[in-house]
């Protein structure tokens, strides 16, 4: 059986899990232009710029406690990536137009929306990043 805690008491799992996709991006080659982009319709996690694209990355972050059973892990069968619902989708798509209005891209630009999972399993100081890209929304 798997256990998952979305917000301990005294720690923010979702800011955590925010700066780790950050420090992925980064890595990746991505610059940051931007984090929790906040209007009415929403807000938008993170977003970031590379080779002429702009990229609006949604993070859905998790806390797991895996249960050993005779030496076998039972396998996680919770996806961060399933709080990702059809209201969740319109109202970041909302977001992400005013924000594209509001700095003034061009047509020409391109833009995408994705989706970082972050699993964090603080027994064995493990994170597992999973990088889902060009969402349609």
């Amino acid at each position: 059986m798997v256990h998952v805690k979305t917000e301990p008491h005294h720690i923010n799992i979702g800011r955590i899990g925010e700066n780790i996709a950050t420090d992925y991006l980064s890595m990746k080659g991505y610059s940051i232009v931007e984090r929790n982009f906040r209007r009415k319709a929403g807000e938008i996690d993170i977003i970031a710029s590379k080779n002429r694209g702009i990229y609006f990355v949604e993070v859905k972050s998790v806390v797991l406690e895996k249960l050993e059973l005779n030496n076998n892990k039972i396998l996680n069968s919770y996806r961060p990536e399933d709080n990702m619902h059809e209201n969740k989708a319109k109202r970041l798509k909302r977001t992400i137009i005013l924000y594209l209005s509001e700095h003034k891209y061009d047509d020409d630009y391109e833009w995408q929306f994705d989706v970082i999972t972050v699993e964090i399993d603080q027994k064995n100081k493990n994170v597992r990043i999973n990088h889902i890209k060009d969402i349609i929304l």
